[in-house]
């Protein structure tokens, strides 16, 4: 029996394969350095993804770059160990024993308010100028939040042809 390459299918990494997983370490360590801004937990991630491989969980089909492949799962190392995290670190308590921690939520300043009301009034002003085939899927699907279904049988269009609508009037409106 053979054993398998980098390029098979099913790919598990072999004493022949490990130099060729290595070379691709540290990329991986700075795009999760990158991605956690924290230098152990970029190594940590980075560990996690060489031993899914080694232990097989992590499996190279051999359709893209092995480098490709290695940083897909690093990604989802990254995305699971944020979520792990973000479970554990709550506003409500500080810890077991410790008061309830208060947020206060900024109220903005009178100006500030006075602006984006300014900023609204504009871009409704913006929203009603624009070409009425646009300007109809704009207020239906965005200021009137109605599900497109609803509004492509409204403007008797396509869903494509929403989107596109949708796509032309931001477009405009950020021009």
């Amino acid at each position: 029996m053979q054993a398998a390459t980098v390029n098979a299918p099913g790919f598990v990494p072999r004493d022949a394969a490990w130099p060729q997983l290595l070379a691709h370490r540290d990329y991986m360590v700075r795009f999760a350095q990158r991605k956690l801004h924290d230098p152990a937990l970029a190594e940590d991630v980075v560990h996690d993804v060489f031993e899914a491989v080694l232990s097989g969980r992590a499996r190279f089909g051999g359709e893209s770059a092995l480098r490709t492949w290695l940083t897909g799962v690093l990604k989802h190392k990254v995305v699971d160990l944020v979520r792990r995290r973000s479970g554990l670190h709550s506003l409500d308590t500080q810890g077991e024993g410790d008061e309830t921690l208060d947020v206060e939520c900024p109220r903005p300043r009178p100006d500030e308010v006075a602006e984006q009301r300014q900023r609204l009034r504009q871009t409704l002003r913006r929203i009603d100028a624009l070409p009425a085939g646009l300007r109809d899927a704009m207020r239906l699907r965005v200021l009137h939040d109605q599900p497109t279904e609803q509004v492509c049988q409204a403007l008797s269009i396509s869903e494509e042809n929403l989107f596109v609508r949708l796509h032309r009037a931001r477009k405009q409106l950020l021009s």
